[in-house]
């Protein structure tokens, strides 16, 4: 797999003179050795590609490109249940999600993997049971897993975990046996869980635009209903400083207090709410 830091990498060694190049090939988890040659990179697959090809990638900001008979592809796609276009976008460790332009973590002054290491630390920390409600690449769910003793994650779109599958970092959604992933819409499935199961929620959910019904009451009395005792959900709301956060703030504490949570904790380095059963 290459992204533009990488290809920039590699064209920038050539013009050094350099015959071989130590890079990442799957987003920063290893490196290994590339040649380099007169016509293009020989990469340790045995795959070749063209100093043409290489700077095209290089001025490609928003997209990885997987390498297939010797040619670069995008990853991306066209959502089924959004109609949105869909792109897995580097950044300086784990990639991000692009929904329709929009990135689906933080990724000013932070990485994604760290924005979900916020996100569990304002949780309280994953045990029990955890529902994660939006899957995206599976780093929530990977995470929670490190220390849950299971993890339930719902995805409504099928290209998004196609995606998925693709990213090195996401490796561990399909592999960890604490894992289980379910393909469907978070509200309707919701309903069809057990009362009094989870210890944990972890509810990141899209854009209020693109999905209203996951801010709504009825979504958050359900939440209720499926936690434990004392159960805890944390709410992503994007930054609650902002003019926008801080409407979006009022209007889900409301809701979720008039759901049955009993406080609603404001928790502002990881842009969301804590709310308590």
């Amino acid at each position: 797999m290459l992204t533009w830091q990488t290809a920039q990498a590699l064209l920038d060694q050539f013009q050094q003179g350099k015959s071989q190049a130590e890079v990442s090939l799957d987003l920063g988890i290893s490196t290994c050795p590339v040649i380099l040659q007169p016509q293009g990179i020989l990469l340790p697959d045995g795959q070749h590609l063209t100093w043409e090809e290489l700077q095209q990638i290089s001025e490609s900001q928003t997209t990885c490109y997987q390498i297939e008979q010797n040619k670069p592809h995008p990853i991306r796609a066209i959502g089924q249940a959004s109609d949105l276009p869909l792109n897995l976008m580097p950044t300086s460790a784990a990639p991000t999600l692009l929904l329709g332009g929009l990135p689906m973590h933080r990724i000013k002054d932070i990485d994604p993997w760290q924005d979900t290491q916020r996100k569990l630390k304002a949780s309280g920390g994953a045990y029990g049971a955890v529902l994660d409600t939006a899957t995206g690449l599976g780093y929530t769910a990977i995470l929670a897993a490190k220390t849950a003793q299971e993890v339930l994650t719902i995805e409504i779109e099928p290209a998004v975990l196609e995606i998925a599958r693709q990213n090195p970092w996401s490796r561990e959604l399909f592999e960890n046996p604490k894992i289980r992933s379910i393909l469907g819409d978070a509200f309707e499935v919701i309903q069809t869980l057990p009362s009094n199961h989870f210890s944990l929620i972890l509810h990141d959910p899209p854009t209020f635009s693109l999905a209203g019904e996951l801010y709504s009451g009825e979504f958050y009395r359900q939440c209720v209903r499926v936690l434990r005792a004392r159960g805890r959900m944390f709410h992503y709301i994007g930054d609650l400083q902002s003019k926008l956060g801080a409407g979006l703030l009022r209007s889900v504490t409301r809701r979720l207090l008039e759901a049955g949570f009993s406080r609603v904790l404001r928790k502002p380095y990881a842009f969301g709410v804590l709310a308590i059963k």
